[in-house]
């Protein structure tokens, strides 16, 4: 097991070092590189990587040393001064986005439990994509940089309520909890979390 985990690395590397290396000479940014070289070497591209749990968890760590030095960068300080960003800002566009993917997936003849679905999952971003982004450009601490924290930091605390809504859009037997229910326990599990 072992040997087909270095074995895998060795791919992973092996694929990433040249796509990384062309992206860069056409400016695209490296994590997209990364991405494609996953697709290619992933379950659903060719199949060379065999240890794919042990990936999995393997990138669930370097998620989180990723997240943790971003955030060495910033103080207790500048997080409370995005507050309003958080709430005005992050509320503005997850509930702008997931309306206007609400309604046309709904205009496109989805069930609006379907369509509320899909506007969510489209309104949401990946926190750790856009925080590398930002930190390899040196745009942390710029206007658009700190307004993309406050938004994606909301959107964070939204997901596990979003989590939550989920059966009762599926509309799973046992769900039955009204709305306000919901989003008193996500908010509850989300200040846990947070």
């Amino acid at each position: 097991m072992a040997s087909h985990l270095l074995t895998d690395l060795l791919i992973i590397f092996g694929l990433s070092i040249p796509v990384v290396f062309t992206f860069s000479k056409l400016k695209i940014a490296p994590l997209i590189g990364f991405l494609l070289a996953g697709i290619l070497a992933g379950p659903f591209g060719f199949g060379l990587i065999r240890e794919v749990e042990s990936i999995d968890l393997l990138a669930e760590i370097g998620v989180v040393l990723l997240l943790f030095t971003i955030g060495m960068e910033f103080s207790l300080r500048d997080l409370l001064q995005l507050r309003r960003i958080v709430f005005f800002g992050g509320g503005l566009q997850l509930s702008i986005t997931t309306s206007i993917v609400a309604f046309i997936f709904f205009w496109l003849g989805n069930s609006k439990e379907s369509s509320i679905f899909f506007g969510l999952l489209v309104a949401l971003s990946s926190t750790a994509i856009v925080l590398k982004l930002l930190q390899e450009r040196g745009e942390m601490y710029s206007l658009h940089g700190r307004t993309s924290l406050g938004i994606l930091i909301f959107q964070d605390i939204a997901a596990v309520i979003i989590i939550l809504l989920i059966p009762v859009l599926a509309g799973i037997p046992g769900t039955d909890k009204s709305f306000l229910e919901l989003i008193l326990q996500g908010l509850g599990s989300s200040c846990l979390l947070f």
